[in-house]
């Protein structure tokens, strides 16, 4: 095994798509900046030269943990046959934060939501209701992300002018847990079992 991988593995997956720059990770794991670009083109060899179904991207050293290519197909697949009938609590609130703040990165989103938001995010871009709109020019370029003709349409909106200005709501338009229904959640079916499991992990 290749030494830190364990550690590298751990920090990538939870980070996601906006992945970490190689001086942070040095930083964490303790090590200098050139030991760790060799054991990230040894890692990047390993993942490269076996059958798994990771791989390891940079760009600008900003390193991120992502699936082959290759599977690309299966996992569109997945995901429009397996489509939930509705929305978790997580994937509302990352919508709703998209669609009022974007451009958006996940870290602004989590510092919203005040827990990560990577899952939700995968969601939503499978769903179509968010895509990637390009990267903040600033360190890591982390992707941006911004909502779709889809969920203008779901919605009913010609365009993004017609979202209802906050300041529209009223005491009525609070759910119980003093959230703004942005969304209108009686559009939305009843949460199902697995969606309520899906958001738990979410929050993690």
């Amino acid at each position: 095994m290749i030494q830190y991988q364990g550690e590298i593995e751990s920090i990538l997956y939870t980070l996601g798509d906006e992945g970490i720059s190689l001086k942070n990770l040095a930083a964490i794991l303790g090590i200098h900046v050139s030991a760790l670009r060799q054991l990230l083109a040894e890692l990047t060899e390993f993942y490269e030269s076996h059958d798994g179904g990771l791989t390891l991207i940079h760009h600008h050293d900003t390193y991120q943990l992502a699936t082959k290519p290759k599977f690309a197909p299966i996992l569109h697949q997945y995901f429009s046959e397996h489509q939930p009938t509705s929305l978790s609590q997580a994937a509302l609130e990352t919508m709703a934060i998209v669609a009022y703040k974007q451009p958006v990165t996940r870290i602004e989103i989590d510092q919203i939501r005040g827990v990560h938001s990577s899952g939700a995010l995968q969601t939503l871009v499978a769903r179509q209701m968010i895509q990637e709109t390009g990267r903040k020019e600033v360190a890591g370029r982390p992707i941006l992300y911004g909502t779709t003709d889809y969920f203008l349409n779901y919605f009913g909106l010609d365009s993004l002018d017609e979202l209802p200005e906050l300041t529209e709501f009223n005491a009525g338009q609070y759910d119980a847990s003093g959230n703004l229904d942005l969304f209108f959640k009686d559009r939305q079916p009843e949460t199902t079992e697995e969606e309520e499991l899906i958001d738990e992990t979410d929050t993690d």
